[in-house]
């Protein structure tokens, strides 16, 4: 089976800057133009947030496409589909009732409202018509990653020893 890509977040570098929040913004804006956007109706909406954990430790949060997504099986009007190929979760808008069930089962809290289009559930897409999220490209401390949670693992191991190897005594 051939693993689904995904945003991830390596925590030990994001200064929580929301240059995702912003690039996500105008990527799903009418004029993909950060000033431009800003002067649209309704204005751009963002579909990645920032969390502070802590003090000093903050991560930005996309939709998961989880395996079992809870937010596909609580909606009561089956907008909410996963394409199988590529592990992706979407809403068709169009038959999105606002019911919200979604938002309330969603694990990580990112689904929200958009109360600009009848109270439709919004979420990430991955920006469909990028070879790489928005967000994912706009990090300017490549905090972000696309990619499978294999090829993620792996390179999160192989700083941890770069970082342990060049701070040995």
């Amino acid at each position: 089976m051939v693993q689904s890509k995904k945003i991830f977040c390596d925590i030990t570098r994001c200064i929580a800057c929301r240059t995702c929040e912003i690039a996500c913004a105008v990527e799903h804006s009418i004029t993909k133009d950060l000033f431009l956007g800003m002067l649209e109706r309704p204005r751009p909406k963002k579909r990645t947030f920032v969390h502070f954990i802590e003090r000093d430790v903050s991560r930005s949060t996309a939709c998961q496409h989880c395996e079992e997504p809870p937010c596909m099986e609580a909606c009561m009007s089956g907008c909410i589909s996963k394409d199988e190929k590529t592990g992706k979760v979407d809403i068709d808008r169009s038959r999105c009732v606002g019911c919200w069930m979604c938002i309330m089962v969603c694990p990580f809290g990112i689904i929200s409202r958009d109360i600009t289009d009848k109270n439709k559930a919004l979420k990430c897409d991955l920006c469909p018509d990028r070879e790489s999220p928005a967000c994912v490209d706009a990090c300017p401390t490549k905090t972000l990653s696309y990619e499978s949670r294999d090829e993620f693992l792996k390179r999160i191991k192989q700083a941890k020893k770069v970082y342990a190897h060049s701070h040995k005594k």
